[in-house]
């Protein structure tokens, strides 16, 4: 059985539960290998159940400005750093060839 395969048998089972009880099914529906296997195939429950089109699939939130914000905050402090710490760096070549031209 191929992994198309799996995912259809799994998804029709789960349209053919609905069909029968005239509602969502739910997890302890199914004994354990089956509910097993369908969340094997098919992800987590509620992503099996929008998986066979019986449930809407969950909007995907847009960052929240706080968290973009500190996102972008925490991604300048990187840069900062770094930049700083190349500064550094150039400070102390050049202090080495400063002292190595002193001590010809």
């Amino acid at each position: 059985m191929t992994q198309d395969e799996k995912k259809s048998w799994a998804e029709e089972l789960l349209r053919e539960k609905h069909k029968e009880l005239g509602r969502l099914p739910r997890k302890d529906d199914f004994d354990e290998p089956t509910r097993s296997r369908i969340k094997a195939f098919l992800g987590p429950w509620p992503r099996a159940l929008e998986a066979a089109g019986l449930k809407e699939p969950r909007p995907i939130a847009p960052k929240s400005a706080k968290r973009k914000k500190s996102a972008t905050k925490s991604k300048n402090q990187a840069i900062s750093a770094h930049q700083k710490l190349e500064r550094r760096r150039a400070k102390q070549e050049e202090s080495k060839s400063s002292k190595s031209d002193t001590t010809k």
